[in-house]
């Protein structure tokens, strides 16, 4: 079990490598989601998540596919928090459709026992399906989860499903 000063220094450390990795990337869009988190394992415990994304603009376009280099922070009503760094993809479907999609590898601070994912490095993957609002604001519905890919002993991983709003600037 974590010391609360253990806690908030581990807190503050995934803060600023969030900020520290996505500061010097252009950034091109910001998202918010907000939903509901499974914590898998014994306690099956559910908390509310609110998700915070930076994404560069396009480095690669090709028809319908662009993809981008990408910043995530999320934070639980249990205390948990995740922040990561890595690429995401859009896919532009008929009419104002797509497809999303993102991998982060990041490090996880768990709020207690009852939310040890296994280690503090953990991978956030998110799939989801959206529609482009006629002002180019984009809203999605996705399905998130973060677990260490086997890389410790223990592994239970957290599943999620948020309702996300996009903007370009």
């Amino acid at each position: 079990m974590f010391m609360k000063k253990d806690r908030k220094i581990k807190h503050f450390l995934v803060l600023a490598a969030f900020l520290a990795a996505t500061g010097s990337a252009m950034a091109g869009d910001w998202v918010i989601g907000l939903g509901k988190s499974h914590f898998n394992g014994s306690s099956g415990d559910r908390s509310t998540i609110l998700s915070l994304e930076l994404h560069s603009d396009p480095f690669f376009t090709k028809g319908r596919l662009s993809a981008s280099y990408m910043g995530v922070i999320t934070a639980h009503s249990s205390g948990d928090m995740f922040a990561g760094v890595g690429l995401s993809a859009l896919y532009e479907l008929n009419g104002n459709w797509f497809l999303e999609g993102s991998v982060a590898p990041g490090l996880f601070a768990e709020s207690g026992a009852i939310h040890d994912l296994g280690s503090a490095f953990e991978i956030r993957s998110l799939l989801g399906v959206g529609y482009a609002l006629g002002s180019g604001d984009r809203i999605s519905l996705a399905l998130t989860h973060k677990s260490n890919a086997g890389t410790a002993s223990h592994n239970p991983g957290v599943n999620s499903v948020l309702l996300r709003y996009r903007h370009s600037f």
